[in-house]
C-alpha cells in the first residue's frame, strides 16, 4: 500500500489498523518518527509494559541472528495475548531480514521504526507495494504541527495557554519533535495546578538566556543598531554561544525577513505574514520595521554575507568571533544606510 498522509496519518497514529501487519514510519523528524513507532507499537498490545507482548529490536544488534525478526513475528505467546515487535533499523543493512515479512502477513504486527528514506529505498518500495504493509512519512513539524502538540500536552495535564502565551511557546520551539515535546512536559510540570498557562510561565521555563539574547542581537543587527548588536554579540559569546550558531540564527532570520518580504509583495497581509512566520507579538513591531528597511535584492545579499560567514565559522572556529562581528556589523551598516534614505 502507498504511504499515508496528513490526517489519515494522525488517524492511524491514534487507532492502528491491525489489517496491515507491516508498519513503515521513517521521515527525518527523528523525534516523531520515534514517537509514531512507540505509540503505533503500544497500540497493538495489551500491556505496554510487558517485555513478553512488546517485542524491541534493534537493528545494529541483530549480529548473526538476522531470522529473529521473523521468528518474533510470527511466534504466538504462550499464555495467548497480544504481541507486537518493533524494529528501530541502524546503520546495518538488514533488508534481506525483512524481506520474508512482506511475502505473507505476520502473526504479530510488526512496527518498522527508519530514518529518512528516499524514494527508491528498497524498503519503501516493498512496503509500497505490498498489500498488508502501510508506510507512515514523518516530516519536520510546520503548520499546525507545534500547535496541535502544545494543545495536546497542555491537554493531557488539564492545562490550557493563554494566547500569547501559546504564540510564545510555538515561536520558542522548532523542528526536533523529542525535544519539543520534552520543553513543553517541562512547562506544564512546572504550571500543575494552574489551569491557565501565561506568558511569565512560559519565559521562565522555555525562553533560556542564550535565546533571548540571539533574540536582542538579531534585532539590532537587522534594524541598524551597530551599537547593540555588539553588545548582544559580546553577551552571546560570553554566555557560551557558538559563533557559528550565532550565524546560523541570523541567517535563519534573514531568511523568514526575505520569505515574508516576498509575501507581502504578493498582497498577504501582515497578520498573515507574522502568523505563518510564528512572530511573537512582542516582537511584531521590530519585525515590521526591519520589513521596512529590507528590500528582498538586500536581503538576498545579506542571506550570501551570512552563509559565507557561516562556512568560514565551521572552517575556521578560532576566527568565528571575529567572522560573526564583522557579519553583524556588514548588515547593521547595510540597515542603517536604508534607514537614513528614508529619512
Amino acid at each position: 500500500m502507498a504511504a499515508l498522509k496528513g490526517s489519515d496519518i494522525d488517524r492511524f497514529v491514534k487507532k492502528p489498523d491491525r489489517r496491515f501487519g507491516v508498519v513503515l514510519v521513517y521521515g527525518p523528524d527523528a523525534g516523531l518518527v520515534h514517537e509514531r513507532s512507540r505509540s503505533i507499537a503500544r497500540s497493538f498490545i495489551d500491556d505496554p509494559e510487558d517485555a513478553f507482548q512488546l517485542i524491541r529490536i534493534d537493528g545494529d544488534d541483530l549480529g548473526g541472528e538476522s531470522s529473529r525478526i521473523v521468528d518474533e513475528a510470527n511466534t504466538l505467546g504462550l499464555f495467548g495475548g497480544s504481541r507486537a515487535v518493533w524494529v528501530r533499523l541502524g546503520s546495518r543493512q538488514i533488508q534481506s531480514a525483512l524481506e520474508p515479512l512482506f511475502s505473507a502477513k505476520p502473526e504479530n504486527p510488526v512496527v518498522i521504526e527508519a530514518g529518512d528514506l528516499p524514494a527508491k529505498h528498497a524498503l519503501r518500495v516493498a512496503v509500497e507495494k505490498t498489500g498488508h504493509a502501510v508506510a507512515l512519512p514523518c516530516y519536520v513539524d510546520e503548520g499546525q504541527g507545534i500547535p496541535r502538540l502544545i494543545d495536546d500536552i497542555l491537554t493531557e495535564h488539564r492545562l490550557r495557554a493563554s494566547p500569547d502565551a501559546r504564540l510564545l511557546m510555538i515561536s520558542l520551539l522548532g523542528a526536533d519533535r523529542l525535544l519539543s515535546r520534552s520543553e513543553i512536559e517541562k512547562l506544564a510540570l512546572y504550571a500543575s495546578g494552574k489551569g491557565v498557562i501565561e506568558v511569565d510561565d512560559v519565559e521562565a521555563i522555555m525562553a533560556d538566556a542564550s535565546a533571548l539574547a540571539t533574540d536582542m542581537l538579531t534585532d539590532a543587527v537587522f534594524i541598524g543598531d551597530s551599537t547593540a548588536a555588539d553588545m548582544a554579540l559580546r553577551r552571546s559569546l560570553k554566555e557560551g554561544q557558538d559563533a557559528g550558531v550565532i550565524v546560523g540564527a541570523m541567517l535563519r532570520h534573514a531568511l523568514l525577513l526575505a520569505k515574508s518580504r516576498l509575501a507581502l509583495d504578493r498582497g498577504v497581509s501582515m497578520s498573515d505574514v507574522e502568523r505563518n512566520g510564528r512572530v511573537f507579538y512582542k516582537r511584531s513591531g521590530v519585525f515590521q520595521s526591519q520589513l521596512k528597511l529590507w528590500t528582498l535584492n538586500s536581503l538576498e545579499s545579506a542571506i550570501t554575507t551570512l552563509g559565507e560567514a557561516q562556512a568560514a565559522c565551521r572552517k575556521n572556529t578560532a576566527l568565528g568571533e571575529s567572522l560573526a562581528s564583522r557579519a553583524c556589523l556588514t548588515l547593521a551598516i547595510a540597515a542603517r544606510r536604508s534607514q537614513n534614505s528614508r529619512n
